[in-house]
This record gives structure tokens, C-alpha cells and sequence, in this order.
């Protein structure tokens, strides 16, 4: 039965994961900047530890409050009186970047159930703090901002959503029917989504890239039809530099599409920000892409700069007839349609590891989204029927 599989405690789902690299509260936004540099991670976990005990001066309790990523660095500079000066900025303390939102991240113990994990999600959590062995014996304590790993003699990893439907879908044959039953059916298809319009400034769509990421989604980019254009991704945004910052803050939309694919930016799109930024006398910045060593170009053609026949490049189907995205390039999205199945939607954003697919009608007019979230609570919801 389905229920046997949601048995299984959380430290199956932690088998080979790498231990949290950590960072204090009281580091600043540029500590994080570099240690993010140096990280083969795309985030720190953010921890307070209290070394105050009197009654145990040796006890140490330690616990994290959240993750940050450079895309949280990036809006943070995107503030207009950050834009004039990011390097003030910079010695700002990591916790103004913090989510605000309270339970986005639960410590669980390892053997903590998945159906518990589940029920988590659905309240709200999003990634889950789990103590596992440590690879040293010797019990070590924070003493620097950007200390070792390891909190009151333990190493911790995260769980996230992904590895959770990931786990499940390896027993998805324990759910049937329910799997090939279309997301339509399901009634799982969200409308509350985050949009920007292809013309728009770039920087009208901060708030939501913010959103994006606690809520482990994406910014719709789309025409004056409705139609779906492409994406601002918090996945691409992370794998950029501060430097984006800048573009973010003088391009539109559609520009800032192009500017983050891979590959480098278009060499026309970066002296049109540092001209727009000597324009709007933002020389700090500007000097902060000076610092740089020069973008690679790219072809224009690569990168279209109009929103005219979007299907072209940034959206394409497989060849099965279902939607899907290259990897190669981020702001193409990721979608399916009403119709397709709920094990097929699963798949597709497992395999472009993100934690949503965009629903589209024929004509590419948006209809909707279908999270991690959604996906889980039909699992939750069906767990003894089937």
C-alpha cells in the first residue's frame, strides 16, 4: 500500500547528502557573498548559536533560522539606495536578507516520518534540518562567523521538497491510479501566480522574484495577450553574480531574460546597463561591474530582444508532444498542459530540477502552476486510497 512507502523515516531521504555548510547570524551580507563564491553549493544555511549557558558553559544551542542564496543578495541591491552604493551595502548584517516568512525551515530528527515531512510541507516548510553523523568525533564549536560545520558536536543536512517527491517516485506504481490521472482532474492547477510583462522595468519584478523564491517558484514573463514568453528564475539568478544587480535595475524584462542565459550576456546588453547606470549616476555600481573581468558575447540572434513569435526559442516541445525546455537555456520555461499527467509533470521538473512546471494552453496563453506543494497534497490526500 501507498502508506508503506510514506513509512519510511526522513534519514532514508539523507543518505549520501552533504553536510550544511553554515554561516552565523552575526556575519555580514558580504561575508556571505564571498563564502557563496567559494561554495560549490548554490546557498548558506544561516544559524544562531548561544554560547551563553551558565549553567552548561560547554552546551552550545544552535539552531538555523534560514537559507540565503545570491539571489537574496541580488534584490537586496536592487533597493534604490543600495544601487548607489553596494559596497555600504555589503557591510549590512546578513539578517535583513532573510526570508521573513516564519517555518519555511524545520529542524526534524532523523527518524521523523515522511508522511510527518509531508504534513510539514503542507503547513508551509519548504526545506527541513536534519542532524546526521558526523564524519569527525571531536566535538567543535562556532567561533567565527564563518566557522566549521559542525553545531554542538553535530553536522546537519537539508531536505527540500524536490528530494521528497524525488523519494516518492520510486513508489509511484503504489499510488495508481493516481499518478496517470491528468493535473486538470486532479484540481491541482494554482492561478496564483507571478507575472511580469515583457516591457516592463526589470526592477518591477523584484518583490516577485523575492516571492519566487520562498515560495520555490519562478517569475512569469508574458506578452500583452497573456501568452507565456519565458521566466525570471531564481535557479538562473543563483548561478549569477552581484553584478545582475545591475541589470535588473536598467533593463526590462525581456532584456534581463537574454542578459542571465547561459553563456554570458549579450556584449550589447552589458554597455547598454553601464550606460544606463553612468545615465543615472550610479558609479558604484557601475564600478562593481568594472571589477569583472569582461562578459562573453554572444549573437544577437541567440538572444532575441523581441517578444514577437515566442514559441521560437523559448518554449519547445519534445518530441512526444509534451513541453519542455534545453537545459542550456534557464529562462525558457519549463510547462505542460491541463491534460497531461500528474507522473509526467513530476518527471519534468525533477528532471530541469525545479520545483514547478507552468501550465499553458496550445496557443501558449498561461493557465496556470503546479508546485512540489500541489503535487505532494494529492499524495497526502490519496495515501489510503489506493
Amino acid at each position: 500500500m501507498a502508506v508503506s512507502s510514506l513509512a519510511h523515516e526522513v534519514s532514508d531521504i539523507c543518505l549520501g547528502k552533504p553536510a550544511l555548510r553554515s554561516l552565523l547570524i552575526s556575519a555580514t551580507i558580504g561575508d556571505a557573498l564571498s563564502a557563496l563564491k567559494r561554495s560549490e553549493e548554490s546557498y548558506l544555511s544561516v544559524w544562531i548559536c548561544d554560547h551563553s549557558s551558565e549553567e552548561k558553559p560547554d552546551f552550545v544551542d544552535c539552531r538555523c533560522v534560514g537559507k540565503i542564496c545570491m539571489v537574496d543578495i541580488v534584490c537586496y541591491l536592487c533597493k534604490e539606495e543600495n544601487l548607489s552604493c553596494p559596497s555600504t551595502a555589503l557591510k549590512s548584517p546578513v539578517s535583513v536578507i532573510l526570508p521573513k516568512t516564519s517555518g519555511v525551515v524545520r529542524h526534524v530528527e532523523p527518524h521523523a516520518s515522511l508522511l510527518d515531512a509531508i504534513d510539514l510541507i503542507l503547513e508551509g516548510a519548504q526545506n527541513f534540518i536534519v542532524p546526521i553523523q558526523s564524519s569527525s568525533r571531536k566535538k567543535h564549536l562556532h567561533k567565527t562567523s564563518l566557522g566549521p560545520t559542525l553545531h554542538n558536536g553535530r553536522e546537519f543536512c537539508c531536505i527540500t521538497q524536490e528530494d521528497v517527491v524525488r523519494f516518492l517516485l520510486g513508489s509511484i506504481g503504489l499510488f495508481s491510479p493516481i499518478p496517470a490521472l491528468s493535473i486538470e482532474s486532479l484540481g491541482i492547477i494554482g492561478t496564483e501566480i507571478l507575472a511580469v510583462n515583457y516591457h516592463d522595468p526589470a526592477i518591477s519584478a523584484v518583490e516577485s522574484i523575492t516571492q519566487s523564491l520562498t515560495r520555490q517558484t519562478s517569475v512569469a514573463v508574458v506578452d500583452d495577450s497573456g501568452k507565456l514568453i519565458g521566466e525570471i528564475s531564481p535557479f538562473t539568478l543563483a548561478c549569477c553574480d552581484e553584478t545582475v544587480a545591475a541589470a535588473i535595475a536598467t533593463l526590462s524584462a525581456g532584456d534581463l531574460m537574454a542578459y542571465i542565459d547561459c553563456g554570458g550576456p549579450p556584449e550589447n546588453l552589458v554597455s547598454r546597463v553601464k550606460a544606463k547606470l553612468k545615465v543615472r549616476n550610479l558609479e558604484g555600481m557601475l564600478e562593481l561591474m568594472e571589477e569583472f573581468s569582461p562578459y562573453s558575447s554572444s549573437s544577437d540572434e541567440e538572444y532575441p530582444l523581441s517578444p514577437s513569435e515566442p514559441q521560437r526559442g523559448r518554449i519547445s516541445r519534445s518530441r512526444s508532444g509534451s513541453y519542455s525546455a534545453r537545459l542550456l537555456r534557464r529562462s525558457e520555461a519549463i510547462v505542460c498542459q491541463p491534460r497531461s499527467s500528474l507522473v509526467a509533470v513530476m518527471i519534468q521538473a525533477l528532471a530541469h530540477r525545479v520545483g514547478y512546471v507552468w501550465v499553458i494552453e496550445d496557443d501558449y496563453s498561461l493557465v496556470g502552476i503546479v508546485t512540489f506543494s500541489d503535487i505532494l497534497k494529492v499524495f497526502r490526500a490519496n495515501i489510503y486510497r489506493s
